[in-house]
């Protein structure tokens, strides 16, 4: 059987695709290449199914939410904050897991960052 061997990539629809690219390249440090590429950093990656009628994503009509990982969420929260951006105020911290935070770009989808347990 074949299988998947990773997520080759992530696409979202955006008003204004050039100012959103920059303000996950700005404000996140998500460095990209001229066509979108990024090498990430080896580590866990989750897939997971969420009942219809969470509200774990934010606003009703967003149907998929990004999770980065991040080294250190307390600094990544400050630098969103520092930037303007929106920064849920809510954190959590799963035994074993890790700590999530989360913020919302500026076309109104909410993202998760996970810092790893260890």
């Amino acid at each position: 059987m074949e299988r998947i061997l990773g997520i080759g990539g992530h696409f979202l629809r955006a008003a204004d695709p050039a100012a959103l690219q920059a303000w996950y390249r700005d404000v996140l440090g998500l460095a990209t290449d001229e066509f979108g590429g990024w090498e990430q950093e080896a580590g866990p990656t989750v897939f997971a199914a969420f009942e219809e009628g969470s509200d774990y994503f934010g606003r009703p009509d967003q149907q998929v939410m990004l999770n980065f990982r991040v080294r250190d969420l307390g600094a990544m929260l400050a630098q969103v904050r520092r930037a303007g951006g929106d920064v849920d105020e809510a954190t959590q911290v799963m035994e074993g897991v890790g700590s999530f935070g989360w913020v919302t770009d500026p076309e109104g989808n909410r993202i998760e960052l996970w810092q790893p347990a260890g």
